[in-house]
């Protein structure tokens, strides 16, 4: 039984608790807030852009409840630190987590600064333990399908796709509002595509990005992700710019040699195009976002107990992730492509 410990009752660390309660071989016994109300179990404050609102009254039957996050590094019945903190936190709670001979599984982004990813890794490594990080992504079962398409072959090579992410500014939160505390729509939000590219694709050699900054932060730009191969395009559009009637949107179009997979949340269900001119939806999982992270919760506690390999969470992964967002974010600045590294 890998028993779980959450830092961080906030929107994301609610929904990892809910998306908790289906584990096989893995299941909270923590969680850390220095909130009263939400110790005592009155989640009703938390909301977020998808999902459930927070109860008044959630069952924390079982579940050791911290005031102070060291005191739960000390809990003996925690394996693996869950950390939902807010990004530019994760770096100083990781490294102690590890420090506590703990696992560690950070919410994305990684970090702020890809110094501090590399400072978490390397504690990971001293510390013989995993740092996994939550990128949902791969496990929505849209994107899934995607990964497979393009890795498997089905369909020949990947020729071209272009990812989209869209946001309103988000008025729900004003921790996710805080460009200094995520590092803006640019990181905390365009992360998740990055991650995808680098997993499906392999990291790009160069980037070139145009986009618009507010204050330094980039809050929305396109890309265009530069490999060895000068016959692959892949691009991504990302940002909060849309008006607060729209809803939240991702998805993609993705060009293989034999189809064409479309993709838009809310509008256009995945689609495939095949060369014979036909069409076809296939069937995927429940639709509901939580399933998603159940999974994501369900490959770290597998990780964790040696039976699966991290792949999707990664860290280096998500380190080299962190970094594409930076070189973007200096693309748009400077107007000019610039190299990973």
């Amino acid at each position: 039984m890998v028993r779980i410990g959450i830092v961080g009752v906030g929107f994301m660390g609610m929904i990892h608790f809910y998306g908790a309660k289906k584990l096989r071989g893995a299941k909270v016994t923590a969680i850390a807030t220095r909130n009263a109300r939400k110790l005592a179990g009155d989640w009703s404050s938390i909301q977020g852009n998808f999902g459930p609102r927070g109860k008044k009254n959630e069952d924390l039957t079982g579940v050791a409840r911290h005031a102070e996050i060291d005191s739960l590094l000390a809990d003996r019945n925690v394996d693996l630190v869950d950390i939902c903190l807010p990004t530019d936190q994760h770096a100083d709670v990781a490294v102690a987590a590890l420090r506590a001979g703990k696992h560690v599984l950070v919410e994305k982004s990684i970090a702020l600064d890809v110094k501090d990813a590399d400072r978490m890794l390397a504690a990971a490594r001293r510390a013989g333990r995993r740092l996994l990080v939550a990128h949902v992504l791969p496990f929505f079962p849209e994107f899934a399908f995607a990964r497979t398409a393009i890795t498997s072959g089905k369909y020949g090579k990947l020729v071209a796709a272009h990812f989209k992410r869209i946001i309103s500014q988000p008025t729900w939160s004003a921790d996710i509002a805080s460009l200094e505390k995520t590092g803006g729509p640019a990181v905390d939000l365009h992360i998740h595509d990055t991650h995808f590219i680098g997993l499906v694709c392999g990291v790009p050699k160069r980037v070139y990005a145009r986009g618009i900054t507010e204050r330094g932060f980039v809050t929305y730009l396109t890309t265009h992700y530069l490999f060895d191969d000068p016959s692959v395009c892949v691009t991504c559009s990302s940002g909060a710019i849309c008006q607060q009637g729209r809803p939240f949107v991702h998805g993609y179009e993705i060009y293989l040699e034999k189809a064409t997979l479309l993709y838009e949340s809310g509008t256009q269900p995945l689609t495939v195009l095949t060369a014979d001119g036909k069409s076809h939806q296939p069937k995927l999982g429940p639709g509901d976002p939580i399933v998603a992270f159940t999974a994501e919760l369900q490959h770290a506690a597998g990780v964790v107990r040696g039976a699966a390999r991290p792949a999707e969470l990664s860290g280096q992964l998500a380190r080299d992730a962190l970094r594409l967002c930076h070189c973007e974010a200096q693309s748009v600045l400077t107007g000019k492509a610039v190299a990973i590294g």
